[in-house]
This record gives structure tokens, C-alpha cells and sequence, in this order.
């Protein structure tokens, strides 16, 4: 297992510190954690709209999310680490702030009269659309974040949303059969793998495993990467994109 010096620890990226720890430094995973609380409270507040100190709940769902980010993140993915934290840390402080609404909700019914009852109905329903409306403004943020990592990571392929539009197929079925070359490129690991290092399609090994011609993949190539990338970055914001259409 590789570990750090004080001579490497200044140049890697705070990705490939991820990286160590997935493959087994625990003591650098504990300073990471350690190093980061002040960007996990940070987050925790923002959702809360509050003050949050280390005491309360909210802080170690942080601490669990934040580690979870750190076991979940894949470095070829497209976005940065802490932006991946983030969008973690988030998403499990909203599931706490809705278990904690259900459950107000339950303890008061049993223990009020009928008048307080519509009040805490309205007081909750309230809560319920300041929630809803907070995770549409998440989900907005979410994929204006994805959109902008997507197009860095298209560029590095010599692909903008521009030359990607103009090569994208006219025809559904054309854009379906593209779907499919992408799912059994990122599908094997040997051929996913080519990709991102050579930065283009292993073609003469795609002809081996599909049933098109060399002249439609090519034809097709910046199209078909595109979506191999939107797999292998699990673009949750993007995936309407390779969903399958109506014939």
C-alpha cells in the first residue's frame, strides 16, 4: 500500500488522497475527515439554514455521509471530490430532515386536540413544500454542476456540445443502436478502460462484439463516446439522455 510523505502529500490532488484510501490507508482517511469538518458543517448548515456544532445529530450524518462520499467517489467520474461530497452530504441530510417531519408528525397527532391538529397539519405541510421547493433547487444545482463537469470531460475528447449536436443521429433507431455499442463498451472493463486513456473508440474490438458496420461507428463515434461517458461518470442529471425513446 502506497502511503504519504510530507514531500508527496503538497503535490497529489485531494482525489488521489480518495484514491489511497480506498485502497486501505485508514490513518489518511481519518485526517481527511478531520481536515474537511469544517466544509462538512459548511454543507449541513446551507440545508438546515442554521448553525450546526458538533454536538448534534445533523453533524454526524454529515460525518457518515462525507465518509460514504469518500468510499462511493470514482476519480474518472467527471467532477471533483468535494462536489461529489456535497451532493451526498445533501441528499442524506434530506432524508433526515424527512424522517424527523414524519416522525413530528406522528408524536403530535397522538398527543393534541383537533384545533392544534389542523395547525400542526398546516405547520407541516409548510415544511413539506420548503422541502420540496429546496430539493427542486438542489436537483436545479445538481445538474447545472454535472452539465459543466460533462462538458470539461467531453473536451478532454476533442467533443463540444456543439459538434456533439451536429453528430448526434437523426434517427431514433440510429441513436438507440448507439446506445447499445456504448452500454457494451463501458460494460467491459478492458474496453472502458481504452477510452479514457487513448481518449477514443476502440473500434476494431467494438466490431467484435456488434453487429454494425466500422463506417456507423465511425460515423457515429463523438456521439457514441458521449454517451459511454454519461455511463461511466454516472450523470444521474444526464441519464434522460440515454434512456430508451419511443420508436
Amino acid at each position: 500500500m502506497q502511503t504519504l510523505t510530507k514531500t508527496n502529500m503538497s503535490i497529489i490532488t485531494l482525489e488521489d488522497r480518495i484514491m489511497l484510501i480506498q485502497n486501505g490507508d485508514e490513518t489518511l482517511r481519518n485526517k481527511i475527515i478531520r481536515i474537511y469538518q469544517p466544509f462538512i458543517k459548511k454543507v449541513i448548515s446551507k440545508v438546515c439554514n442554521r448553525f450546526i456544532d458538533h454536538s448534534m445529530d445533523e453533524f454526524s450524518i454529515g460525518l457518515f455521509a462525507f465518509n460514504e462520499a469518500i468510499n462511493q467517489y470514482k476519480k474518472g467520474q467527471g467532477s471533483k471530490f468535494l462536489t461529489f461530497a456535497d451532493m451526498v452530504i445533501r441528499r442524506r441530510m434530506i432524508d433526515f430532515i424527512r424522517k424527523e417531519a414524519r416522525q413530528g408528525k406522528d408524536m403530535y397527532l397522538d398527543q393534541i386536540d383537533t384545533e392544534d391538529e389542523v395547525q400542526h397539519g398546516e405547520s407541516y405541510l409548510e415544511q413539506k413544500v420548503a422541502l420540496e421547493h429546496f430539493e427542486e433547487k438542489q436537483q436545479i444545482e445538481e445538474r447545472l454542476e454535472q452539465i459543466e463537469a460533462y462538458k470539461v470531460l467531453l473536451r478532454q475528447y476533442g467533443i463540444s456540445f456543439k459538434s456533439l449536436s451536429k453528430h448526434r443521429p437523426k434517427h431514433i433507431d440510429a441513436r438507440e443502436n448507439a446506445k447499445v455499442i456504448a452500454k457494451i463498451l463501458v460494460s467491459n472493463d478492458r474496453l472502458s478502460q481504452y477510452l479514457q486513456t487513448k481518449k477514443q473508440l476502440p473500434i476494431k474490438e467494438l466490431l467484435q462484439l456488434v453487429s454494425c458496420s466500422r463506417k456507423t461507428i465511425e460515423r457515429n463515434r463523438k456521439y457514441i463516446i458521449a454517451l459511454s461517458l454519461i455511463y461511466l461518470g454516472q450523470f444521474r442529471a444526464l441519464q434522460p439522455y440515454v434512456e430508451p425513446e419511443s420508436l
